[in-house]
């Protein structure tokens, strides 16, 4: 059965960075996107990040493109997201996901597998 545990969260500064990981297990991960959605209270669920098994197609949201950074390590089957320069507005509950093929897509309902999430609050 395929777990996704998601760590990193925290309260920071405005302008301060943090570093979310998830580590995938119960399954095979070789041609699985992996990426990053958020959620903050009375907003819908959207896309954060996602990168592909090679590391080399990934995608960001605009809001968050020049500040935040993707990775995942395949040995490990875990995926990483640097977050510097934090903002109030990035503060929500984050989920690490995983496509278990395919194309980066931002829909989550292409997402099968979800963690449990990780808060991150932001103060100005």
């Amino acid at each position: 059965q395929v777990q996704l545990v998601d760590s990193g969260g925290g309260l920071v500064q405005a302008g301060d960075s943090l570093r979310l990981s998830c580590v995938a297990s119960g399954g095979t991960f070789n041609a699985a996107i992996m990426g990053w959605f958020r959620q903050a209270p009375g907003l819908e669920r959207e896309f954060v990040a996602a990168i592909d098994w090679s590391g080399g197609d990934v995608d960001y949201r605009k809001s968050v493109k020049g500040r935040f950074t993707i990775s995942r390590d395949n040995v490990k089957n875990t995926v990483y997201l640097q977050m510097n320069s934090l903002k109030p507005e990035d503060s929500a509950v984050y989920y690490c996901v995983v496509k278990v093929n395919g194309i980066i897509v931002r829909n989550p309902r292409e997402y099968k597998y979800w963690g449990q999430g990780t808060q991150v609050t932001v103060s100005s």
